[in-house]
């Protein structure tokens, strides 16, 4: 059995994660997906939904099989009991696919890292276009409730 892990934050569910997830799956016969913990996200603001609720979301999705919180030291501590055979990397996730793959190695892992480069082109199907898009839209009703 090929199992393929995908990681991210999943801050406001949308197609841009479905997108990525569903091509994912597709790369194996299981899908694990590590959500990250709010003390491991360096690379953007912390996320408003808690991980719990980040992780409850995840695994309710058709398309996952399991879903599990990364650790709080180390993001590599789950793979060595998730085992996977390819991770998967979404097209705008921060990793350099050679350098994880040299990490990976240097861990005892030897794991195929692919990145999805297809993408969900939507308006609303990135978690910054939606915070941005609900930061617009409480600025312009700020506006119209001071006229």
């Amino acid at each position: 059995m090929k199992r393929v892990l995908a990681t991210g934050t999943f801050e406001f569910l949308h197609p841009g994660h479905l997108h990525f997830l569903s091509e994912a799956r597709k790369l194996g016969d299981e899908l694990v997906v590590l959500v990250a913990r709010d003390s491991m996200i360096r690379h953007k603001p912390r996320p408003i939904i808690p991980e719990r609720q980040r992780l409850e979301m995840v695994s309710a999705l058709r398309v996952v099989d399991r879903a599990v919180l990364g650790s709080e030291r180390d993001i590599f501590e789950p793979l060595y009991e998730i085992r996977p055979d390819v991770i998967a990397l979404g097209y705008d996730q921060k990793f350099d696919e050679r350098e994880l793959t040299e990490q990976l190695k240097i861990r005892g892992f030897d794991v195929e890292v692919v990145r999805i480069t297809s993408r969900r082109d939507c308006s609303l199907c990135s978690s910054a276009s939606i915070t941005e898009h609900v930061l617009k839209r409480a600025s312009r009703e700020r506006e119209v409730d001071n006229d």
